[in-house]
């Protein structure tokens, strides 16, 4: 068996990469505008090119969207990025921002008020990264397109 060529995002040469990246700039709209890219996203994706995504997905990662553009919005000075891209069978999240220092999830404390942003994206995603950048870091989430046929929930299983 011979390797099949890749291209750096994961598609085979030829193969359309299904993404789409808006900068946001620091306005106080951005978290909603990047919600709703997240939703409709997902929803041409399906549409357009007859993926399936269960509106937990949907749910999940604008979720996920939310708190990692409001973690950037609030640690880190200038532009940020969201990337969203269809990977097999997940939807990836990729947030960068321009501060350097990784985000550190905490442990869990009920009687912490806010703060559990991080806490809440590894609990709900299958997979979770944090990288530095020649200039800043990037965060990239997993979601699952499709609910699990058992019935259990997306997201990584419990340790």
């Amino acid at each position: 068996m011979e390797p099949v060529p890749v291209n750096e995002d994961g598609t085979a040469p030829g193969e359309q990469s299904l993404q789409t990246t808006v900068a946001l700039e620091g306005e106080g709209a951005d978290i909603a505008r990047a919600r709703h890219l997240a939703a409709d996203f997902l929803i041409r994706v399906q549409a357009e090119h007859g993926l399936p995504v269960s509106r937990r997905a949907v749910d999940l990662t604008q979720l996920v969207v939310s708190e990692l553009v409001t973690n950037a919005r609030k640690y880190a000075p200038g532009p940020v990025l969201l990337d969203l891209r269809i990977v097999g069978d997940t939807v990836e999240v990729v947030v960068w921002d321009s501060d350097p220092v990784l985000p550190i999830a905490r442990a869990a404390d009920a009687g912490r008020v806010g703060q559990h942003g991080l806490e809440i994206v590894m609990a709900v995603a299958q997979g979770f990264e944090a990288q530095r950048e020649p200039v800043g870091k990037r965060i990239t989430a997993r979601i699952a397109l499709l609910d699990d046929p058992g019935g259990d929930i997306t997201g990584r299983n419990p340790v």
